[in-house]
């Protein structure tokens, strides 16, 4: 049977052939997605993050993505960049998340003095939205925006707007502006396509996690610096402890191939990053790397990166018990966390970009069960003569008003029902937890940055992975 990442590809060859639009295609590659994922046993090989997670989605994705910048919009990207398994607070100065947005929780707004967050699309970030008329925020639980903010979703460059929905599946309160013809839309179960991504993200978490140190970690007072060997396609490197911790220092990378994927296991249960390393702009070391660089905590309760710089590389967090608290400027890259998310600053705004992820990750097989059963059959995008998909290609109807660029909702509306996946059915992941472990081969960081203690506390994250329940809350 082919893999959930063969079929994904498959999928987005065809819709590039076919000319599928954005948001449909989004809608095909989630389904794909849905072969099923057993308990994680050993490292199989190396494959990409399956849509709509990882890579640009879509017929138009960029063919270059920009240093975060407030010009014209430079695309579309219909792939998820930053997903909550639980709950996102937007706290302090936080100021913007750009791209597609997924709260399987609760969506919070609580700025220090007040101001608007935008989501979905920022003055200042690689300027390249979902497609329009797709949600471009879909929470599960209730959006809170506190008397003193205002939410915007959408936004506009000089050839007119992007737009596109607000979808929540509780109730929506305080002041949100959702740019027309997009809406506010409040639908039961308006994150439930999404639910079992959760598991997908805790699985290749934990997977990432078991792949054997290729590099060595080095510490000085002002930086950490990572030397690979120069020729593995997949630079692995372990970190017990912290990056920075108290101190902000620099990161640096050396003996790094062309084209290679950088993987960094924070394997800790409290990681810590405090860098001042990364300017957004060409030249810049963490820059470049940044489309094939993962920073991953499988198992963290809390991690937190902070420091005055734009923080390159994408995240993964794999414990759904536990929150990621973002605290630089600028966060260039996808972020997947199992759990929770808070975005805050309190000397500047703080502000997520849509960069895509277009490296590999350690794949595993699955650990053997006593019964277990599978099918051959792989998914498909049904199409039409005409080269379309079955999937619906509008915005969902409310009963929102459209009349005015501006609401300010108190409660639950009436809407739409939830359109099914082009198969007619929701998507499904199987994310049975077991056979997952921490090995760490190369260089340990525990002597030079006193992490001994963190490194014990790893057998106890790892535990958290085999009580896994899907829904909002573990």
């Amino acid at each position: 049977m082919a893999t959930d990442v063969e079929v994904g590809l498959k999928q987005r060859r065809k819709a590039a052939v076919l000319g599928v639009a954005g948001a449909a295609f989004a809608a095909a590659a989630l389904a794909a997605v849905s072969a099923a994922h057993g308990a994680v046993g050993p490292i199989t090989g190396t494959s990409p993050l399956a849509p709509p997670l990882g890579a640009c989605l879509g017929p138009q994705c960029p063919g270059t993505w920009p240093p975060p910048h407030n010009g014209d919009f430079g695309g579309r990207d219909a792939a998820i960049n930053i997903y909550a398994g639980t709950d996102f607070s937007a706290t302090g100065r936080a100021a913007e998340a750009e791209g597609k947005i997924v709260v399987l929780g609760d969506f919070t707004v609580d700025k220090s003095g007040g101001g608007i967050f935008n989501a979905g699309v920022v003055g200042v970030g690689s300027r390249v939205p979902p497609p329009d008329g797709s949600d471009f925020v879909t929470v599960g639980g209730n959006v809170t925006v506190q008397p003193t903010d205002r939410l915007e979703v959408g936004g506009t460059d000089a050839n007119g707007p992007a737009y596109g929905n607000l979808v929540y599946g509780g109730t929506a309160t305080g002041t949100i502006n959702v740019v027309p013809p997009g809406q506010a839309i409040q639908r039961p179960g308006a994150a439930d396509q999404y639910s079992d991504l959760r598991g997908y993200i805790e699985d290749r978490s934990a997977c990432a996690a078991t792949a054997p140190a290729t590099g060595t970690v080095s510490v000085s007072p002002s930086a950490v610096t990572f030397t690979g060997d120069g020729t593995s396609m997949l630079q692995v490197f372990d970190v017990p402890g912290d990056i920075g911790g108290a101190s902000t220092v620099g990161i640096e990378f050396d003996n790094i191939p062309s084209g290679a994927t950088v993987l960094v296991n924070m394997t800790g249960t409290a990681p810590v990053i405090n860098t001042y390393t990364g300017t957004g702009l060409a030249g810049d070391q963490t820059t470049e790397l940044r489309p094939h660089l993962m920073w991953n905590f499988p198992n963290a309760t809390s991690a937190t990166i902070r420091g005055g710089a734009q923080f390159q590389g994408s995240i993964l967090g794999g414990n759904p018990a536990g929150t990621l608290s973002i605290q630089t400027p600028g966060q260039n890259g996808r972020v997947y966390v199992a759990g929770g998310l808070v975005l805050t600053n309190s000397n500047a705004g703080s502000e997520i970009h849509a960069y895509p992820f277009d490296g590999v990750l350690p794949e595993c097989g699955s650990a053997p069960t006593s019964s277990s059963s599978s099918s051959s059959s792989e998914p498909t995008v049904s199409t039409s003569d005409t080269g379309t998909t079955s999937a619906p290609t509008t915005a969902p109807t409310s009963s929102a008003p459209t009349s005015s660029s501006s609401s300010t909702t108190t409660g639950p509306s009436s809407g739409s029902a939830m359109p099914t996946t082009p198969s007619g059915t929701q998507p499904s992941f199987s994310t049975s937890p077991s056979g997952r472990g921490l090995a760490a081969t190369g260089s340990s960081l525990a002597p030079a940055l006193g992490l001994a203690a963190a490194a014990l506390s790893v057998g106890a994250g790892v535990l958290a992975f085999t009580s896994r329940k899907k829904g909002k809350h573990a």
